[in-house]
């Protein structure tokens, strides 16, 4: 029986008679199957082999319900089979067409889309009598009906077979789905490290070998479809190479060899000076965006850091698949200043992002370490309350004026009831401003800009450049000191197979510049300077491994200190 009208499953497979996802051709084409990928999960949903048909169906107009066959312009049936079908549509109205009277079909349509016809006009007369209106169908429309249930016996069988599977496994998705609002995100670091090129003046030690690990999960969570409310959760061991080079601060915190997936502080609150263990499961995100205007969305979290707000300019900052150390991320002292990168979400903040164009991006946040803390402490060191312990107001307009250019610029405000940067890159974080008459408990203020430049010379090859000055006053005495830092390096795309990176990166990390009243640091007056290189070589879509070194020359600033060498080989998972 050949039907020219192929458009007769596709459409019949529109109708709500549970037959709106039934697969239909499979033996007319089984290796139909396709699977949707979604971005932020990066997870993928097998569907059902009829997608092919319901995505025709998708890019034409939609179906509308039509009370005779004949409306149906293009066809021209001759079979017994269709007459009488035609004869149930007509009575019943079980199809559906185009809006403009169409099947748009030129091919002969398959018993089985014929068979789902049949099918929905058995639907729909069981519907009829099951309302107490069986008069209202014909004996001879019964007969009809046997008639054609026996000949499409085998097709109706198989149909109502894939129905009942579909519905079976439609329940068991149902009850074993994670949520209806929230989607899962996943990734795990395994890295191999070691260094060499201790500090003689400190007693430091060339490193062993280590291996380390650092997993999170994020929960993404849309209530309207336009917000996010991100859930974070941690757990690593990596133990800092600084400390037995003798190049880290008194906390281990900050350093010239940190690795760029590496936590400011390693399960350390420096809020309060809690400790936990290694790879305890800690939050360290928690943040809700929503719109408010077309153009303005506000942002407030109590974990959350400046790098969560602020879009990175740099090509290598990722902490998974860029540069392997922290100073080559690319993210300027601007950005990280208060911890602002710290990997752990000390701050609590509250901003909006600004958008009026395509090539004009602005945002502002204010940041407090120990919002959730109501007074002072022993033990809280850099204050208490939202406004008035330490805390950061920065802002980043990011401007886009052709498609292979970005530039991000930084300005960020912040107090500290301790004599700290809080950047994460050099040991001079702690007891910033040093000398004679300062101490750690001095408060400080900074003033810290900074900029970022991307230029995308071609597809494959990107030119990065940024720098970042940070002017800090001890509030108490007359001290003070400035800082600067700049990194400049090329990122490659597509490195001999598509989908591999790699990165070339020089410049110096944070080092005092200048100088004045009591501070007087004695013995750090080298400039450090960092050469780095690395490759990630993608295994597959959602594991990648990255080889890489860096070295660090007159580490920290420390004069006549050795060339420290750290080599890294780290593995990501994605899921």
């Amino acid at each position: 029986m050949k039907i020219h009208a192929s458009r007769l499953g596709l459409l019949l497979l529109s109708l709500p008679l549970a037959l709106g996802s039934i697969s239909l051709s499979a033996e007319a084409n089984p290796t139909s199957s396709s699977t949707v990928a979604s971005t932020e999960t990066k997870t993928t949903i097998p569907q059902v082999s009829s997608e092919t048909q319901l995505k025709a169906i998708a890019t034409d107009p939609i179906a509308q319900n039509v009370t005779s066959v004949s409306q149906l312009s293009d066809v021209r049936p001759t079979d017994w089979a269709f007459t009488a079908l035609q004869s149930l549509v007509e009575r019943y109205g079980c199809i559906a067409g185009y809006p403009d009277s169409t099947f748009r079909g030129k091919q002969a349509t398959s018993r089985y889309e014929f068979a789902a016809g049949l099918n929905a006009c058995l639907d729909k007369i069981n519907e009829i009598i099951s309302a107490g209106l069986a008069d209202k169908v014909s004996k001879e429309d019964l007969a009809t009906l046997q008639k054609l249930q026996e000949e499409f016996a085998a097709e109706l069988a198989t149909l109502r077979g894939r129905v009942d599977a579909l519905d079976a496994k439609t329940a068991k998705l149902e009850a074993q789905q994670f949520s209806t609002t929230t989607k899962l995100s996943g990734e795990a670091i395994f890295s191999v490290s070691g260094a060499t090129g201790a500090n003689p003046n400190n007693s430091g030690t060339n490193t062993n070998i280590v291996f380390n690990n650092r997993v999170r999960l994020n929960l993404l969570t849309s209530f309207s479809g336009k917000d996010l409310l991100i859930t974070g959760l941690q757990a690593t061991n990596i133990n800092s190479l600084a400390a037995p080079l003798g190049y880290a601060d008194p906390l281990g915190s900050s350093s010239n060899v940190k690795l760029g997936f590496e936590n400011q502080f390693l399960n350390f609150n420096p809020s309060n000076s809690n400790t936990a263990a290694a790879n305890s499961v800690n939050l360290y995100k928690l943040l809700y965006i929503f719109p408010v205007a077309d153009k303005l969305t506000m942002f407030a979290g109590s974990n959350a850091e400046v790098s969560d707000a602020f879009p990175a300019i740099s090509p290598f900052a990722s902490e998974g698949q860029g540069s392997i150390s922290r100073f080559g991320q690319g993210l300027n002292a601007a950005t990280r200043v208060s911890g602002g990168t710290s990997g752990t979400g000390l701050a609590a903040a509250v901003g909006f992002i600004w958008t009026p164009s395509d090539k004009v991006d602005f945002r502002a946040l204010y940041g407090s370490v120990n919002s959730a803390i109501p007074t002072n402490s022993a033990t809280t060191l850099l204050g208490a309350g939202f406004f008035g312990g330490s805390s950061v107001a920065a802002a980043q307009l990011t401007l886009k004026p052709t498609s292979t250019l970005d530039i991000g610029l930084n300005y960020a405000n912040s107090y500290h009831q301790i004599n700290i940067l809080g950047t994460g890159l050099a040991s001079a974080d702690i007891n910033a401003i040093s000398g004679a008459g300062t101490a750690l408990t001095d408060p400080i203020k900074m003033n810290s800009i900074g900029s970022t430049l991307t230029w995308r010379i071609t597809p494959k090859i990107a030119f990065n450049l940024s720098g970042a000055w940070i002017f800090a006053n001890l509030t108490n005495k007359d001290a003070s000191t400035t800082f600067t830092s700049w990194m400049t390096g090329f990122h490659f795309n597509d490195v001999f197979n598509e989908g591999n990176t790699a990165g070339l990166i020089f410049g110096q990390p944070l080092a005092r510049n200048a100088v004045g009243g009591l501070a007087n640091p004695t013995g750090i007056t080298a400039k450090p300077y960092h050469l780095e290189g690395y490759f990630n070589f993608k295994l597959s879509k959602n594991i990648s491994v990255t080889p890489g070194v860096f070295f660090v020359f007159n580490p920290e600033g420390i004069n006549n200190a050795p060339t420290a060498t750290v080599g890294v080989v780290r593995t990501t998972f994605t899921f």
